[in-house]
Order: structure tokens, then C-alpha cells, then sequence
């Protein structure tokens, strides 16, 4: 497997700063930490930038927050400056490498990928298979083994201040494990970690019909006996491998539906899943209050309303979008 040198340079170089400053601030303008960087964008980018040639960056403290939807989760943010530009700065550069090494259906997180990607290529496969085996991963991020971690990005970097400036973030929470929902990083980190199960399963198992968003996968066979030997060797190698466990492992036909990436998938349609309609409704009711308090600004609403109408359109939901009168919303607020 090659290894990539030479990419700090790149990392650090002053346009890829401004490209990560750029990214890092998207949708956030708003933002009091923004505003002030904004003030003086080359000397703030000067400072970053010799942070990293230095060596003298640390990760800065977390802000935690827990969020209830869509399940109880903490939420680890770090400041806008420098450390989630330095993140986008990383990944400009290192994402094409990552990429290269990712199967076909990995759909987190990923550009041409996606929700929607994955559901299309679920009615695909359950359109040829009876039984399918879904799982997903108790607590993954928190899961996660720093030091697999970090053997796993080796074999990809040798660039040493690469690998020294990667290992400042691998590391930054105590205890040996936990990758930090909400660092830009660990959604790459995520896919990297679990990339060891969709190889061993594509290469060691052969497995043709299997799809994995981030944490959540399916596996698809005729045979229902092959599918429950599979759910074996799967919790062997993330025990063993991995040091992860799985937290549900359900077999069972088709002809229940699948439910996954927020919908229920059947051979001749697909149904929103109750907990994302339910979510979408609380979502769709708060808007207009959002709005008129200044909460949010005209192209956030937007975005949002488009957002779920993405989500309805790719379902068989023509009642609730008449009961969720999402067009009117649109004709009163934006006009359209």
C-alpha cells in the first residue's frame, strides 16, 4: 500500500488556509467568532499558519453539549479559530487520499454519496434478496481506540508532521478512546475506522450486497443461514480487530420492510420512518416562530424547507406533505 509524504506543506500553505477559513465559516457568518476573525483575515491567517510551522498548536478545551434528537448524544465543539480551520485545512488535503481507499457503498459523509444514494442502492439490493441483516454499533465515536486509530492512518501518511499535527487531534480526549462527535475530522475518522470492516467483508467474505452509512449497515442474501454466520464473524472481527460491539443485530425478510437511513424500504416503495416524520413535523411547526424572532434569516428558512422537501419527495408521503402544508409555508414566507 503507498504511503503519502510530503503533504504538511500543503497542509500549511497560505491559500489552503484561506480555502479552510472559507469552508470552516460556511453558513456561520453569523457567528460572533466569525465576525471577529473577519476583522482581520491575513493576520489571523499569520497566525495559524505559524502555529503549525512552530509546532505550538494544541487542541483547545471542548465545549460539550447534549442534544436529545435524533438520541441522546454529547457533542464536542471546537472554536473557529484556529481549530476547525486547521481541521478543514487537513482534510483539503487528505480527503483524495482517504477517498481512494473507501468501497463503493460507504455513503457517509462522502461527495456523490449520501441518504439518498444509499436508500437507492438499498431498493436495488432488496429487489434481489429475501432476507437482509441490519446492525449498527454500540456508541461508536465514543468507542473508538486511539491507538487503532492512529496504526490505521499510518499505513496511508508518513509524512512525520502530518502524522505528528493528526495525532494532536486523535489524542485530544483522555482515556485511550472516544473520537469527539462534532470535530470535522471525526466524521473521516469514522469512515476510516470502520473501512477495516467493509474490506473484510468485501475481501475475506466476498459479501456483494452490503451497504454501510457511517455506523449503520445491511447485509443482503437469499439465504437466510449465510446471513446469521455472517452476524458471527462480524462480531469476532470488530471485537477482535476493532474493539467495538455491535448494539443491535437484527435478521429477518424483507417483506417486513427495511428500515434504514430514515426510511422503510420495500420491494415497490418507500415510507418515511415514523421518527422522521415526527421530527420533520416539530422541525416544520418551529420555523415561522424561528423566523419572525430573528432566529434565523431568510436563505436559513429557505434552506430548511428544502430540506424537507427533499425528504418527502423521496417517499411515498403524499398525505403528510398535504397535512404538514408545506407549500403554503413556502407561498407565505418566501413567496413561491
Amino acid at each position: 500500500m503507498r504511503r503519502h509524504g510530503n503533504l504538511y506543506e500543503k497542509i500549511i500553505n497560505t491559500e489552503n488556509l484561506e480555502l479552510a477559513y472559507n469552508k470552516a465559516r460556511k453558513g456561520k457568518s453569523w457567528q460572533r467568532a466569525i465576525k471577529l476573525f473577519n476583522q482581520n483575515i491575513p493576520g489571523n491567517i499569520q497566525v495559524i499558519e505559524d502555529l503549525l510551522k512552530n509546532k505550538s498548536y494544541q487542541v483547545s478545551p471542548y465545549t460539550i453539549k447534549i442534544i436529545a434528537e435524533p438520541k441522546k448524544r454529547e457533542i464536542f465543539s471546537l472554536p473557529f479559530n484556529p481549530d476547525r480551520i486547521i481541521h478543514h485545512a487537513i482534510m483539503n488535503i487528505i480527503e483524495p487520499i482517504w477517498e481512494g481507499l473507501f468501497i463503493y457503498d460507504s455513503y457517509a459523509c462522502r461527495i456523490g454519496k449520501g441518504l439518498h444514494a444509499g436508500s437507492r442502492r438499498t431498493m436495488e439490493f432488496i429487489r434481489q434478496n429475501q432476507f437482509v441483516l441490519k446492525c449498527d454499533i454500540s456508541k461508536f465515536y465514543p468507542s473508538m481506540n486511539h491507538d487503532i486509530l492512529y496504526r490505521i492512518v499510518e499505513r496511508k501518511i508518513k509524512c512525520q508532521d502530518t502524522l505528528w499535527l493528526l495525532r494532536e487531534i486523535i489524542y485530544s480526549m483522555p482515556g485511550g478512546q472516544n473520537v469527539p462527535i462534532g470535530n470535522y475530522t471525526s466524521q473521516w475518522f469514522g469512515n476510516l475506522y470502520l473501512n477495516e470492516l467493509d474490506h473484510f467483508l468485501k475481501h475475506i467474505y466476498k459479501i456483494r450486497h452490503y451497504i454501510r452509512y457511517c455506523d449503520d449497515f445491511i447485509l443482503f442474501s437469499n439465504e437466510k443461514s449465510y446471513l446469521r454466520d455472517m452476524a458471527g464473524a462480524i462480531r469476532e472481527f470488530l471485537s477482535d480487530k476493532l474493539k467495538l460491539r455491535l448494539s443491535k443485530c437484527s435478521l429477518f425478510p424483507i417483506s417486513q420492510g427495511v428500515d434504514f437511513l430514515g426510511y422503510r424500504h420495500f420491494k415497490k416503495y418507500i415510507l418515511l420512518r415514523k421518527s422522521t416524520a415526527k421530527r420533520i413535523k416539530k422541525r416544520l411547526a418551529a420555523l415561522p416562530g424561528l423566523y419572525r424572532r430573528g432566529l434565523i434569516n431568510l436563505d436559513q428558512l429557505r434552506s430548511s424547507i428544502d430540506s424537507i422537501s427533499g425528504w418527502l419527495k423521496w417517499a411515498n408521503t403524499n398525505n403528510l406533505s398535504i397535512a404538514l402544508q408545506i407549500d403554503n409555508l413556502r407561498n407565505e414566507f418566501l413567496g413561491i
